[in-house]
């Protein structure tokens, strides 16, 4: 077993599938992202599978946490999208059953589920992010118009994959795009809406790897064109000049470090008309699927999607109770 260092952190790397254990991948779930993690965990199973690894899947939704360790499993390698499987929740309960998992831990886990909360540690951590307020109600608005103008991106913030998002172009629009998400999380966001290019940068072990430019002719990049439509075009390379790409790189790493993220994940980015990077939103559980953009990046970077599997779960050795 070897051992890398970025930015501070230490990680271990493996040579032989047997030095994982018995490995279970958490799939599915209850989260409107059900149907996503399937996909994720399906294909990371398969990828883990052919590398030697002794893996099964894991539905939480199906089964109890308990069954994890009463059935053998040495770790978990979280496939789980979206509230209860992204947002600390189950992290909390792998510790507590003394079980090593994938990615970003507890706090983590939870602050990067938070759209609110990641803006505010980000912009205190020097992140740029397009303006901003809280929806608490129909008080609100009146002043959310006035203070970000239209259209606006109005969002809850707990929620992955763009759910329960739409884009208001005019006041009448606001209540309903409000309720909307208001029906998912109680804490719901109205944003301006920047008119630019969309980014991606995703981070494995320390390293950001290859932004990538996301163009799609629908209203914006939502669940439909991040999933299943065939017409969204991922550019890599991202057609950023060298400095800027770098810059976005160090603003994705800023923000893993803000958040408390770890491991792996992907921080979204638009750009600005003066070409300045904005933050929109991190990810500690990104698809895996063949339309998403971690293993896109990965593949830009030489690394395949069973190698990238492997190293992901070999984020998982930082958890090990020594």
């Amino acid at each position: 077993m070897s051992r890398l260092r970025h930015t501070g952190v230490e990680f271990r790397r493996v040579a032989s599938a047997g030095e994982f254990g018995r490995v279970a991948v958490l799939l599915g779930g209850d989260s409107a992202e059900r149907e996503i993690s399937l996909m994720t965990g399906k294909a990371v199973l398969e990828a883990l599978v052919a590398r030697g690894v002794d893996a099964a899947p894991f539905d939480p939704a199906e089964r109890a946490l308990g069954d994890l360790v009463a059935e053998g499993f040495d770790r978990a390698w979280i496939a789980l999208h979206g509230p209860g499987g992204e947002d600390g929740a189950l992290q909390g309960a792998l510790e507590w059953l003394g079980l090593p998992y994938t990615g970003s831990g507890v706090i983590g886990s939870a602050v990067g589920m938070d759209k609110l909360r990641t803006k505010r540690l980000a912009q205190a951590a020097g992140v740029a992010t397009p303006p901003w307020l809280e929806l608490t109600g129909a008080a609100d608005f009146e002043r959310a118009i006035a203070e970000l103008g239209l259209p606006l991106a109005v969002k809850p913030a707990t929620q992955g994959s763009s759910v329960g998002m739409s884009r208001v172009t005019a006041a009448t629009e606001l209540p309903g795009a409000w309720r909307a998400a208001s029906a998912l999380d109680p804490v719901v966001i109205a944003e301006r809406w920047i008119t630019g290019g969309e980014f991606t940068v995703s981070v494995l072990q320390g390293q950001a790897l290859p932004a990538i430019r996301i163009e799609t002719p629908r209203t914006f990049y939502d669940y439909q064109a991040k999933y299943f439509a065939d017409d969204t075009r991922y550019l890599v390379p991202c057609g950023l000049s060298a400095p800027d790409e770098a810059a976005m790189q160090q603003a994705a790493l800023a923000t893993f470090a803000a958040t408390g993220a770890s491991g792996w994940g992907r921080v979204d980015f638009v750009t600005a008309g003066d070409g300045k990077a904005l933050l929109l939103e991190i990810n500690t559980v990104p698809g895996m699927t063949s339309h998403s953009l971690v293993p896109m990046a990965a593949r830009a970077a030489g690394i395949d999607f069973p190698e990238l599997c492997w190293r992901i779960l070999e984020t998982s050795l930082a958890r090990e109770r020594n």
